[in-house]
């Protein structure tokens, strides 16, 4: 399976065309351009940043065309779509003015902070018949379309209940200091602890879940800060979540997010006649496998060699790994200028951003205090036995 696929007709993206340009060149916008290195025909006809400092460097790497000011950005390139790569807290104030200036965006998560500013977003592209796109896009890549075909085919039977996991271990003790983008774009960590790992990684395997099932009619939650020392200016947001998610037409499931309990980017789909599993969410080649469940000496298991499942290459352009992750994140904007191109509709919608953003913006901000079932009974702690004192 080759990292640099690149054939004509190879699935979502092989063949995109078009115009981006770059809106906010910190530390994301070098994974975009390291996916847009196994993207033909996609041309980046411009960036602008705030910071100068930082746009002159970034675009010195990358070989890139700097603009002079945001206007400069937008009348530079016309048709150009917006991929706006700023700071979580920009990004509605942002994809407004692209969207009043009659530009198509793609917008990195979250779609914005608050469920008020995301309806204001997709009211006004729907007003004006705007494409309002959101990452993540990794629901387009190999892996998620690997156990998409798997439902369908019911590979596993009928899905009773699937268990999804997004912790990235204890990272306020990492040397997150030291990481660093491939053009020099230190890791925002201030804003990362502030957004929130909810905000930040639970589209990931949401991304997914919708694509496979569609809306989510319930979610019933619980988030909290676990450790208030991080580094940095707060308030910063919940740092672990738990979530059980009630689809329209799916399976019950569980979603967890950290940057507390031990690094696990698994999900598995627990069917009538196994369990269907993936064990690297941000990475798009990931073996995806089938164990069927059988009986051993009047045990009950699942089959100790699972069955690798696979679609027939060529898919998308792959990406060598950089960091954590091996995500092609272009598939997304590819996505948009593909149906855009084509004159159909776009995978990842104005709609399906709309609901991304309120189902993680109800796991996020369902803490203690809201929507939670307060006990009316007390015990105290047990008294430890004699042996284990």
């Amino acid at each position: 399976m080759s990292s640099g696929r690149t054939q004509a007709g190879a699935g979502t993206g092989a063949g995109a065309a078009g115009q981006v340009v770059l809106l906010g060149c910190g530390f994301v916008a070098d994974l975009y351009m390291q996916s847009l290195q196994v993207m033909p025909g996609i041309q980046v006809a411009g960036v602008w940043d705030i910071d100068t400092a930082r746009l002159q460097t970034f675009c010195a790497h990358w070989n890139l065309p700097a603009r002079a000011s945001f206007d400069d950005l937008l009348t530079s390139a016309p048709d150009a779509l917006v991929l706006n790569l700023t700071n979580p807290d920009a990004h509605f104030e942002t994809t407004q003015a692209c969207l009043q200036a009659g530009r198509h965006v793609y917008s990195e998560k979250p779609l914005a902070m608050t469920m008020d500013q995301a309806r204001a977003l997709h009211s006004l592209a729907k007003d004006r018949r705007l494409l309002l796109a959101s990452a993540p896009c990794s629901a387009l890549g190999e892996a998620a379309q690997t156990l998409g075909q798997a439902l369908r085919n019911q590979t596993a039977g009928t899905p009773r209940a699937i268990y999804a996991e997004l912790d990235d271990g204890f990272v306020p003790q990492a040397a997150y200091r030291k990481w660093q983008s491939q053009s020099g774009a230190p890791w925002p960590f201030e804003d990362e602890f502030r957004v929130g790992c909810t905000l930040e990684h639970a589209g990931y395997y949401l991304t997914w879940l919708m694509s496979w099932f569609g809306s989510v009619r319930t979610v019933v939650a619980a988030s909290a800060e676990t450790i208030p020392d991080k580094e940095g200016r707060g308030p910063f947001a919940p740092d672990l979540s738990v979530a059980t998610l009630f689809f329209e037409n799916g399976p019950v499931t569980r979603l967890t997010c950290s940057i507390a309990a031990p690094h696990n980017h698994g999900i598995r789909i627990v069917g009538d006649k196994g369990v269907l599993s993936c064990d690297a969410a941000w990475d798009n080649a990931a073996k995806v496998k089938f164990a069927r469940r059988m009986t051993l000496r009047r045990r009950l298991m699942e089959h100790p060699f699972p069955r690798t499942l696979r679609i027939p290459q060529p898919t998308h352009p792959k990406v060598k790994r950089w960091g954590a992750a091996a995500m092609n994140f272009m598939l997304g904007p590819a996505e948009v200028l593909d149906s855009l191109r084509e004159n159909r509709p776009c995978r990842m919608s104005n709609d399906f951003a709309l609901h991304l953003t309120e189902v993680t913006l109800a796991i996020q901000n369902a803490g203690e205090d809201t929507g939670a079932q307060r006990m009316t009974t007390t015990c105290q702690p047990m008294e430890p036995m004699p042996w284990a004192m």
